[in-house]
């Protein structure tokens, strides 16, 4: 878990590293532009019900410190996400990841185990008969 330290704020704000990691880059794109804007969540499930909002400008010191040494991998989709948020007047809104879950596409020919490493692709072709061995 890594924190988020704003202004003069004794309170830290605990979020996940990864989650940290791309609020980094948004918040400190729009700062690095002289750009105010509004960062909100909601609380977490150990902490009183609700969510907050802080106001976020270049003149208010801001410190991120992160758990984890290194730096893990961005996606570019969820920082495009927060930066579309943060341009927005709701400001920045700190979104879960959309993780890609659908089927694994395949190309003609390629053999398939279904249930094993890929799913099989639908691609609109009638299907095959089995071959017998």
């Amino acid at each position: 878990m890594g924190t988020l330290y704003y202004g003069d704020s004794g309170t830290p704000i605990g979020i996940e590293d990864r989650a940290l990691a791309h609020l980094k880059v948004a918040i400190t794109t729009k700062l690095r532009r002289n750009e105010s804007f509004t960062f909100s969540w909601r609380h977490a499930d150990d902490q009183a019900r609700g969510r907050s909002t802080l106001w976020m400008h270049p003149s208010i010191p801001l410190r991120f410190v992160f758990d984890e040494p290194d730096r893990p991998e961005l996606s570019r989709d969820w920082i495009e996400r927060l930066m579309r948020s943060a341009n927005s007047s709701g400001g920045i809104e700190l979104v879960p990841e959309l993780l890609d879950t659908g089927p694994i596409p395949t190309e003609p020919g390629q053999p398939v185990h279904v249930g094993v490493d890929v799913q099989e692709v639908d691609d609109g072709s009638p299907p095959r008969e089995k071959e017998s061995s």
